[in-house]
This record gives C-alpha cells, structure tokens and sequence, in this order.
C-alpha cells in the first residue's frame, strides 16, 4: 500500500491499493524461468553457463551470483510461488541444483510476504489438467491460454504456470473459465492466506 504524506494532522490519509505482485520461479543452472504478474505480466530466462572442470570455488560462486540474480528479480513480488525440485532427480549437478534452490529460498524468505513450493505435478496438471504432461504439453498449453505473454521456451511456460497459481490463490487470477480438473491442481498446494 503506498500511503500519501499528510503534512497537516487534521488532513485525511488517502490508501492507494496497488496490485498484487506475483513471482513464478523455475530455477535452473542453466536457464531459469522468471514470469511476473502484476499490472503487466512478463516472463525472461536467465542464462547461465557452467564448466564440467568447474572448481568448488567456481561452482560457489556461479551459484553465489545466479541466486542474486534470481533474487534481485524475484524480491519485488508480494507471492513468490517456486517449483519444488524434482526429488526423483539424480542426473548430472543434482548438488548444485539442490545448492541454487536452498540458497534462493533462504534469500527470499525474509524478503517476501508469502513464498510458496509447488510441485512439478501441480505445474502440469493446472497447466494441462493432467499431472504427467510431457514439457512439451505443458509450453503448448501456457501459448494458447496466455496469447498475449511472449513465451519463449519451457521455462517461461513453468514460471508463467506458478505465478499464475500464486495469482489464483491470492484472489487475482489472470485467467478466466479454467476447467475443474486444471483448479483441482491447487488442492495439494500449501497455502496460508
């Protein structure tokens, strides 16, 4: 809330609402998905490139300065919904994955009124209303509901589905006549309003 200066006591304080702002975070070592809803809504990827022969000096502070890129982003939302990891996941930088995401949250937390984890199912499912969607279905899906957001690869598209989730359960969704079995992915998510 921005509140106008009143100089003079006898003066009326006039509140001006503001928009609620919303992040959607699908980090990634190499690409990380960025959507912001708000008065506009927007999506960017952040690059980021790594070393195989990378040293655990280089490793840190690759993740020191994608996570404050990442966050100088993401602090100005009121609701920062972020993908939970995909704990089944154990391919190559499975550590430095887990390292950006913890890093991110424990930034964020102290920052941001409301941080929420989401899980890759529920992105699909409120997505496409099927929790299995392939990447693919899911990019095909966000194009065709959100016409007017340049998506541009998959990580848009994940980012775009959380903050459009956080939007819907702050009580400002940016999309209208959803079917049941895409809200239904909401059901599962831990909300404290």
């Amino acid at each position: 809330m921005i509140e106008s200066p009143s100089p003079d006591p006898t003066t009326e304080t006039i509140t001006v609402p503001t928009a609620v702002r919303v992040v959607g975070l699908d980090l990634s070592l190499t690409a990380t998905g960025i959507a912001t809803v708000g008065d506009t809504t927007n999506v960017l990827t952040l690059k980021s490139k790594g070393n195989a022969t990378a040293t655990l000096d280089e490793r840190a502070l690759r993740l020191h300065n994608l996570t404050l890129d990442i966050i100088t982003r993401a602090v100005f939302g009121d609701t920062v919904v972020i993908e939970q990891p995909a704990y089944g996941q154990t391919g190559g930088s499975h550590h430095d994955r887990s390292g950006l995401w913890w890093l991110v949250v424990d930034a964020l937390i102290p920052e941001v009124d409301r941080l929420i984890e989401v899980t890759p199912q529920t992105v699909k499912k409120y997505a496409t209303g099927k929790g299995n969607a392939s990447k693919d279905e899911v990019l095909a899906a966000v194009v065709r509901r959100y016409p007017n957001v340049p998506v541009a690869n998959n990580n848009e598209a994940d980012a775009l589905i959380l903050a459009a989730i956080g939007a819907r359960l702050s009580g400002t969704p940016i999309e209208s006549g959803l079917p049941l079995t895409h809200i239904d992915a909401l059901a599962k998510v831990r909300w404290v309003a």
